[in-house]
């Protein structure tokens, strides 16, 4: 469908995954009749029923133990967290059980749990509605953890996470809720989309490999186009999973580019992009023109909506990290060298 909004393909694409599956189950807060604060399950209790789309008390350490005794009597639950600094009530059921019940069952027990968890800054929310906490779960094994970052991926990624085996965290950038794309409804997972599990080219280019994942995808693309007008060609790599990460797309780029730029809203110190730099470096050591930059939110807690934008990495931040990894003049120059 043309011009199909990231929520509504997020919405179809639940809609899809409940008619294929009849053991899959909605569950979260006001997310029935109200169809969720996004309104990403509009519609659905109307359709499938309150007992497939079920609305949870105000509890979201309930909420999770009640998915997982779902997923223990073979249903495949759906739930979502309001927002993102709400989900670490339930912090201790997804890492303690959620994440090891397979394992510690030496395969016996499957938990295909889907946690729709909204993420990130730039719709002007107040404090524990803007965080970034894809860190913690891509540290914690036993977790898959995929970010979407155009309406398509919504849309496939939603039905292939729902029937994944393995719990998934799925990371849905809550300001571009509202950008639009093409959605084609015939793709479907092992069916011409591309596996969640992959990283893709969003943008090819020759100079500077420039990583991304979720909403910072979309800016990410418009400094690759800002950037060409001086001449400079960037390679923009949608990372999509964040855990496990498809590194095979990440190397090829930086050896041909020789120069590695990450972008995440998420604060620096041990963020993804640390490790993403870590491991492109150890496999791309002798490839690399210059050390891996990068542009990311600073280390405070997340600042009032009114400083937000100072706090969010932008075209000029990620234009400015290409300049670092270019050795052009930038925002560092001098103070790098003890100047």
């Amino acid at each position: 469908m043309p011009g199909m909004t990231f929520a509504k393909a997020l919405n179809a694409g639940l809609r899809k995954a409940m008619e294929r599956d009849p053991k899959v189950v909605l569950m979260g807060e006001d997310i029935g009749r109200l169809g969720g604060v996004f309104r990403i399950t509009d519609g659905l209790q109307k359709d499938f029923g309150a007992h497939r789309v079920i609305d949870t008390p105000l509890a979201e350490s309930g909420i999770m133990g009640t998915a997982i005794g779902m997923a223990y009597r073979g249903y495949r639950p759906v739930v979502e967290i309001q927002f993102d600094g709400f989900v670490y009530p339930a912090f201790d059921q997804i890492v303690s059980q959620v994440a090891k019940m397979h394992y510690r069952t030496r395969g016996a027990v499957t938990l295909p749990i889907t946690l729709r968890l909204p993420y990130g800054g730039g719709i002007g929310s107040p404090e524990h509605h803007s965080e970034s906490p894809e860190a913690y779960f891509a540290h914690t094994a036993g977790l898959r953890v995929v970010s979407p970052s155009t309406p398509q991926d919504a849309y496939t990624m939603m039905q292939e996470a729902i029937a994944c085996d393995d719990p998934v965290v799925f990371l849905e950038p809550k300001r571009r809720y509202h950008d639009k794309g093409e959605v084609d409804e015939a793709l479907e997972p092992g069916a011409g989309a591309l596996p969640m599990g992959s990283a893709r080219v969003a943008a090819e280019g020759s100079d500077v490999t420039l990583l991304a994942y979720g909403p910072m995808v979309k800016t990410c693309l418009d400094a690759a186009v800002a950037a060409s007008d001086e001449g400079v060609s960037i390679e923009v790599i949608d990372l999509r999973s964040l855990s496990p990460v498809d590194y095979g797309p990440l190397e090829a780029s930086v050896r041909k580019t020789g120069r590695l730029v990450i972008a995440h809203e998420a604060s620096q110190t041990l963020g993804l992009g640390a490790e993403l730099a870590a491991v492109l470096t150890e496999r791309c050591f002798y490839h690399l023109e210059h050390a891996p930059v990068r542009v990311t939110g600073f280390d405070v807690p997340y600042p009032p909506s009114k400083l937000e934008f100072h706090h969010l990495p932008d075209l000029d931040r990620i234009l400015d990290g290409v300049d670092r990894a270019l050795d052009r003049p930038n925002s560092l120059s001098g103070l790098e060298d003890g100047a």
